[in-house]
């Protein structure tokens, strides 16, 4: 099969119209022949609302419970993207973080991804469906919710990446590459068409808020080639990987 991930952040589902640009994304890949996953972060400042949420009933809300509350807003949004998808005439169908076979440790609010158990992906896939999965989240041995700590959808799609043994992880959001420094703030921001992932995790490290910090350690073990793109247009993205 050629099979591509695609992450979608939370700006890329902000609303219904940002959805419908992300679904697009989708379908430009699918009209190429590819079987498609999907991995979606919660719709714009949901996981920030939910906290809010949680704080006004408990001041010092526990991890498990909190975990528990906040991969609602991924799941949220899968069931809406699929929803989208079906609507335009195409196979869809939304996973959460334990359907896909996510197995994580216990740790609550920053969980580390043990295992993937793909079964129920490759099932799907072969009845031609999108699947599109909660990123931020798995289960752990107890069979409870954990989530992956902010922006962990990112590594949510290059851990499937690697479970699927696909070579290209496609990470969508609202900048359209990867800067030297932070366009929003700094006019002369130089996009790098190019990082290596040595340079993409300093970058992070050092405050960049582009990927996840764990997704591009499994990149670089596994050889995943990162694209780092904008959803809102086709403009090229920046590459992350082994130069």
């Amino acid at each position: 099969m050629d099979i591509v991930v695609l992450k979608f952040g939370g700006s890329s589902l902000a609303d219904d119209n940002a959805m419908k640009l992300a679904a697009h994304k989708v379908t430009s890949f699918l009209n190429k022949g590819k079987k498609v996953v999907v991995v979606v972060s919660a719709q714009g400042k949901m996981t920030n609302q939910l906290i809010e949420e949680a704080k006004t009933l408990n001041n010092n809300p526990s991890k498990r419970e909190l975990d528990m509350l906040l991969s609602c807003g991924e799941q949220i949004s899968c069931s809406k993207f699929a929803l989208l998808l079906q609507e335009m005439g195409y196979r869809a169908i939304s996973l959460t973080g334990w359907q896909a076979g996510i197995v994580t440790n216990s740790e609550y609010s920053e969980a580390k991804i043990e295992d993937i158990y793909p079964k129920r992906i490759w099932d799907e896939m072969e009845k031609n469906q999108v699947i599109v999965i909660a990123g931020f989240q798995g289960i752990n041995r107890e069979n409870d919710i954990t989530t992956l700590g902010r922006d962990g959808s990112d590594t949510t799609a290059v851990a499937l990446a690697a479970a699927l043994e696909v070579n290209t992880c496609y990470i969508f959001s609202d900048v359209d590459g990867i800067y030297d420094k932070d366009p929003r703030k700094n006019k002369d921001a130089k996009k790098l068409e190019q990082v290596s992932y040595e340079q993409m995790y300093e970058l992070v490290k050092s405050g960049a808020k582009v990927l996840h910090k764990r997704c591009i350690k499994i990149a670089q073990k596994y050889g995943i080639t990162i694209v780092v793109a904008s959803s809102f247009d086709n403009s090229e993205g920046s590459l992350v990987k082994n130069l």
